[in-house]
């Protein structure tokens, strides 16, 4: 293995364990509260989809997604599907950006947050594919 694979290797697994990690922490009350906040208005519900069970969703999407990464069999499949979900998500951090007063930290302004999910797309894209 040459070093640039050993690199990309080293990315994949690190990319792995921090979705892993943001996805066990929508599993914990405080982070999850505050995630069920950020959902906008215009996509709560009161039904099955609330906003809860969606960061609940979001939180097994992510450890899936994590965990896909890294088997080699998962790996481009889990690549697409956390694609698809950042861009999923983002309108969540949207509605946060536009509430700072509401979501302090989390509440990371517009175009660093979105050129943030693009790099991290490209990261995921590059270290997988």
């Amino acid at each position: 293995m040459d070093s640039f694979e050993l690199f990309r290797l080293l990315l994949l697994c690190a990319i792995a364990a921090v979705f892993v990690g943001m996805g066990v922490a929508h599993f914990l009350p405080a982070p999850a509260r505050t995630m069920a906040a950020m959902i906008p208005p215009k996509l709560r519900s009161d039904g099955v989809l609330t906003p809860i069970r969606l960061v609940w969703f979001t939180g097994l999407c992510e450890i899936a997604g994590g965990i896909g990464l890294v088997v080699p069999a998962t790996r481009v499949a889990a690549a697409i599907a956390l694609v698809v979900f950042l861009v999923a998500v983002f309108p969540a951090n949207v509605f946060a950006a536009e509430h700072p007063e509401r979501f302090g930290r989390a509440a990371i302004p517009f175009w660093p947050r979105l050129i943030g999910q693009i790099a991290l797309i490209a990261l995921v894209l590059f270290a997988a594919l």
